[in-house]
């Protein structure tokens, strides 16, 4: 007995043209109304307008990030704290762990 039985061939027609009807769905319609701008031409909802402040560069908390993280001071292993005279200790090593 070679070849898809009948239910089988049938079973596979329906999963075949689901497939393509999701796929189809998927598809974005210029129509669509991810297309139109949101809010009616004031520039998007409070959400978009925090965002778009928020992301822009020369912002200060982009600054004051960057600012610390270029002065911060750099601890190592070993090293001495000089105010309390404590000694950074090595790092445990985790075999069971990679990274």
């Amino acid at each position: 007995m070679s070849g898809y039985t009948p239910d089988k061939k049938l079973r596979l027609h329906q999963l075949r043209e689901l497939r393509r009807r999701w796929l189809k769905d998927q598809e974005l319609s210029p129509r669509g109304t991810h297309a139109a701008p949101s809010g009616g031409g004031g520039g998007g909802g409070p959400m978009e307008q925090f965002w778009s402040k928020f992301l822009q560069d020369g912002v200060p908390w982009k600054n004051v990030i960057y600012k610390t993280y270029q002065h911060s001071s750099r601890i190592f292993t070993g090293d001495t704290i000089l105010a309390t005279g404590e000694v950074i200790p090595l790092m445990k090593e985790f075999r069971d762990q990679h990274h």
